[in-house]
């Protein structure tokens, strides 16, 4: 099917001919048989890189030529910012929103497309966005994720809500890896597109005594290393001329490997030197010197404990061609899209608590071999597991290359799902009586996967129960209401299980302790925490001897519930120490975590702390005020006497504690001091800054402008101090 013949607007078209995009692959050609431009809803289930994307495109842009707008959802953040960018390109308004949850951006509406992450697009629902109804098309990306427990039930939801509202939208849900298509499609009133096609031939096999097992036929490897199979087979793809990626259980062992493939690729590529030089150009942590040095020399490790510009760098430089080689824990394969000549999954067990190392589920090799080939680049793919022992390639072949990919379930019917998600379909009106929610609930996917759905309607009514005896909801005669509680509780998007203790225990204290506070936040169910091993139990008790008057929740009697509260204490007091304005490098050695973990520890106790303030206003306003202090230091990463000074423009911690230590402990003080001192300290042009903020004078226009620091809660506030 050429593209030139299709019903396209001429401007997409033109820029399809123009990147040399003549004709369609097949399973988009489909796609377009099935009624992908003619507003019929479309689950497409065909392999990575076979062009999902495209199809995803054509119909977006068909609605935007006829005056419809469109949501695009994505599982993640950088997923959201890869989409933003790709659709930025094609001539049409794009938006993105995966921020703040607790605002309607009705901004947005101005653009052709928007793209969001789930919980975001849930969260609009909730806070009444005006251009919801404007939605005509709604793409769901990666919709096999249903299927998981922490995002799955969101998810569902945005869709049941969104079809609710929209009745008349055309959705499209696009995979990779499904293995019952016909049930989530039933669901969706979708056609369905299956395929097996992808582009560049993917090649599926075993590795073990120093050769590849395909289905076609045997390979052998090069034996370089005596000890290192992953190694050989990362050098092996090298000098064919092709990237190597290599998925490895955990953080430690990805380090290790990256370590060992620089040694062996000693590159020497100035564009290396450079990229390394931009890593230590941040903050110099121990783990960030060791993938500098690993990347100067060809390779590199991807993980969660990088920093979102650390990642980038690692992932323009595998793009580019210049690092011959990334592991990485499996959240690269989650969503980037980054294929390789050649895929390593080394590691194909896991270690799951109360049940020790697991294999990996079918779905999550499909997503890591799905990487395998890189279009126009290579001649083929390959995806190898590795074997310890030769009884193992019949199994793995078995288990993984022959086996049939995973079916998709509803999580809808968990009950910690339920509180929420019942709370958020009284508190935005989808349901005013039990009848009406019992209704709501018939359109999820877990009732038309079981019919009957008794179990749902059971948990529903547990959940009502909580919700009822935790004053958010309120039942008269038939009708059921949110009470202002239950109303903010749903629009601040938490969980109400941690609103409920915050609540429970700010109107218990008597005094305030911005340990306690943080403790508490770090012990609900919506933060995530660190893991606490035994070998941080000693100090963790210590802490709590010296501490103990300022915690505000005591040590469990349940055995069951101790390790969660060691956890909270131990994410408690390294938040603590970035409110005590410990250096980052200090902290992530201290904790052993990298600059990403630190980022996002601060980042979710950031939205909790504003969701907490705004509970001690309704609830216990005499500790309001403390509150909203402890929620700006922890977005500054500051001490209170920093507080007066945070609040100018271009003054972030660093900077902020250079104006103390010079006797300038607000904007007051500045002024009595001469702007050369300023100028001394800050330097010229973040001098003139400040005095314009608390002098305003007419500036000169040659007036040089230099770089600002970014205000509180951007990732330079807190990782690029000034």
């Amino acid at each position: 099917m050429q593209i030139q013949d299709l019903a396209i607007p001429d401007t997409l078209k033109q820029q399809y001919l123009g990147l040399g995009i003549l004709e369609l692959y097949p399973p988009q050609a489909t796609c377009i048989e099935k009624g992908l431009l003619d507003g019929k809803n479309l689950l497409v289930a065909i392999p990575t890189a076979s062009g999902k994307t495209l199809i995803a495109e054509m119909a977006m842009h068909c609605h935007i030529a006829a005056g419809g707008k469109c949501l695009y959802i994505v599982p993640l953040k950088a997923l959201a910012s890869e989409k933003y960018d790709e659709f930025g390109n094609k001539g049409v308004r794009v938006g993105i929103s995966t921020g703040d949850l607790d605002r309607r951006d009705d901004a947005l509406g101005k653009n052709d497309i928007i793209v969001a992450t789930s919980e975001k697009v849930d969260s609009l629902l909730r806070n009444g966005a005006r251009w919801i109804p404007e939605i005509t098309l709604v793409v769901v990306d990666e919709v096999h994720l249903i299927d998981s427990p922490d995002r799955g039930p969101t998810l569902e939801m945005v869709i049941a809500k969104m079809r609710y509202r929209n009745p008349a939208m055309q959705i499209i849900g696009l995979s990779a890896t499904i293995g019952n298509p016909k049930m989530l499609a039933g669901w969706l009133d979708a056609e369905l597109v299956t395929s097996s096609w992808r582009p560049v031939d993917l090649r599926q096999g075993v590795f073990y005594d120093n050769k590849i097992q395909f289905e076609e036929g045997t390979r052998p490897i090069k034996q370089v290393s005596r000890n290192y199979d992953d190694l050989n087979l990362c050098l092996d793809t090298i000098a064919e001329g092709g990237q190597c990626l290599v998925f490895v259980s955990s953080r430690r062992n990805a380090e290790a490997f990256a370590k060992r493939a620089a040694g062996a690729i000693k590159s020497e590529d100035p564009a290396l030197a450079a990229c390394s030089d931009r890593l230590l150009a941040g903050t110099p942590t121990e783990m960030i010197k060791t993938l500098a040095a690993c990347v100067a020399k060809g390779a590199a490790f991807h993980h969660a404990g990088l920093s979102r510009n650390e990642r980038s760098v690692v992932e323009e430089a595998f793009r580019k061609g210049w690092l011959k080689c990334i592991s990485s824990t499996p959240t690269l394969a989650a969503g980037l899209n980054l294929p390789a000549r050649r895929v390593i999954i080394r590691d194909y067990l896991r270690f799951s608590a109360g049940e020790g190392m697991q294999p990996i589920p079918v779905s999550e090799y499909r997503q890591m071999a799905g990487r395998a080939g890189r279009p126009r680049l290579d001649p083929y793919g390959e995806a190898v597991l590795i074997a310890k022992e030769a009884e193992q390639v019949p199994e793995l072949f078995e288990c993984y290359i022959e086996a049939a990919a995973d079916d998709v379930h509803s999580r809808i019917a968990e009950p910690t799902a339920l509180y929420t998600h019942v709370l958020s379909l009284i508190a935005s009106g989808f349901a005013k009586t039990r009848d009406e929610l019992s209704e709501f609930m018939n359109r999820s996917f877990y009732v038309h996967e079981h019919k009957q759905g008794r179990l749902m309607h059971r948990t529903v009514d547990a959940a009502l129960e909580f919700l009822i005896s935790a004053e958010m909801i309120l039942e008269v005669g038939e009708h059921l209401g949110a009470t202002e509680l239950g109303t903010l509780v749903s629009r601040m998007y938490i969980d109400p299980r941690s609103a409920s203790l915050i609540v429970t225990t700010l109107r218990e204290k008597e005094e305030y302790a911005d340990l306690g506070l943080i403790q508490l936040i770090c012990s609900t169910p919506d933060m995530p925490t660190l893991y606490a091993k035994n070998s941080d139990l000693a100090a963790l008790s210590r802490m709590m001897e010296d501490k103990g008057g300022e915690l505000w929740l005591p040590l469990p009697t349940d055995d069951e519930e101790v390790e969660g509260y060691y956890r909270a204490v131990k994410t408690a007091m390294l938040l603590s120490d970035w409110t005590d304005e410990l250096p980052e490098e200090k902290i992530c050695e201290r904790y052993a975590v990298g600059p990403g973990d630190v980022f996002g520890m601060v980042e979710s106790i950031n939205w909790l702390l504003h969701a907490t303030s705004q509970l001690a206003r309704m609830f216990a306003p005499k500790f309001y005020p403390q509150i909203a202090e402890c929620e700006i230091c922890m977005k500054n990463g500051i001490r209170r006497e920093l507080l007066p000074l945070i609040k100018l423009r271009g003054i972030g911690r660093i900077r902020a504690r250079r104006l103390v230590n010079n006797g300038m402990t607000t904007p007051e003080e500045i002024k009595k001091h001469p702007r050369e001192d300023l100028v001394k300290i800050l330097g010229q042009g973040i001098a003139d800054q400040i005095f314009d903020q608390i002098e305003p004078r007419k500036r000169s226009t040659d007036t040089t402008r230099v770089n600002e620091e970014r205000p509180a809660g951007g990732q330079s506030t807190l990782f690029r101090f000034g």
